[in-house]
């Protein structure tokens, strides 16, 4: 496996894997002139693998995703890996244009919850009253709720191959390892590492992966005030790259206080500690084996109610 080519090769692979990202904060959006570059929206990945479509979380930047899908004009088919379900990752689903379309086919996957609750459960509590006005009855895409147990495959699609490991989180969440033609995607959100050096399980788990998305909310200085809140810093995403020799590293759900400013900083210093890894932005689009490249184009957004 290969990581990412150099920066100012295009982005595009046909047949292949490609990313793009369309929320890359976490914990709380946080729009603003302060992070209109890098961007204010909470978690959500498109995630192409050949002709099928993975959305991975489902935050506040589904919202826009819906809107360029509706815009396509094509009934959506698609399924929404959910690494679990704090509001920070679900909260876009009611504002996903697609949820109200009856020719749309989403299919929901999660590993997180230990029976007899299941994925259905959470996401309906999420989106009745008194947390959402009770949206069941406005819903009118063909949904399917898939509960698996953290260390299991997911059965998606012929040849789409997607293992799940349990992540350090409160209240759990979990990793996917998604491999379709020879390509690899890591998704590591929510997770904190252990404090003597990259989790071995994990390293095993993203081992060659050609890219890793990892939780890097915190410089190693905020951490410490932080322990225990299951997240980690870009320092100890490095350490894990380097131990699973990964293609290219993608540091991922900001800290909602670090400013545009602070995400070059951080870019900055984890690309000399370990030339290729990148900042996520909103918009980013990365080929697998390709490039990553900034979606200038798009007009970037808070997320909006």
């Amino acid at each position: 496996m290969t990581g990412a080519a150099p920066e100012t090769a295009a982005a595009g692979n046909a047949g292949g894997m490609s990313l793009r990202f369309w929320g890359v904060r976490g914990s709380l959006a946080a729009p603003g002139p302060a992070t209109v570059r890098y961007g204010g929206n909470t978690l959500c990945v498109e995630l192409r693998c050949g002709p099928h479509l993975l959305i991975l979380d489902a935050g506040t930047g589904l919202r826009e995703f819906g809107v360029e899908l509706s815009a396509a004009g094509l009934p959506l088919d698609a399924d929404i890996l959910l690494s679990h379900t704090h509001l920070d990752h679900i909260c876009g689903l009611p504002f996903f244009a697609a949820m109200f379309d009856p020719e749309a086919r989403i299919r929901f996957w999660a590993a997180h919850l230990a029976p007899p609750n299941g994925i259905a459960e959470a996401l309906q509590l999420s989106w009745q009253h008194p947390l959402m006005p009770s949206m069941d009855a406005e819903f009118r895409a063909q949904l399917e709720f898939h509960d698996a147990v953290a260390g299991e495959d997911l059965s998606l699609h012929p040849g789409l191959n997607v293992a799940t490991t349990a992540l350090n989180h409160p209240g759990s969440a979990t990793g996917f390892r998604v491999e379709w033609g020879g390509g690899c995607v890591c998704y590591i959100t929510d997770t904190e590492h252990p404090a003597d050096g990259p989790d071995r399980d994990l390293s095993r788990f993203v081992a060659g992966a050609d890219v890793l998305i990892y939780d890097a909310s915190y410089t190693d200085a905020e951490y410490q005030s932080r322990v225990g809140w299951g997240h980690s810093t870009w320092n100890a995403g490095v350490g894990l790259a380097d131990a699973a020799a990964v293609g290219r590293l993608v540091l991922f759900h900001h800290d909602p206080a670090h400013d545009d400013a602070m995400m070059d900083e951080i870019g900055r210093a984890a690309a000399r500690r370990r030339p290729g890894s990148i900042v996520a932005r909103e918009g980013m689009r990365l080929a697998v084996g390709v490039a990553a490249v900034p979606d200038v184009g798009r007009k970037r957004h808070g997320a909006r109610r």
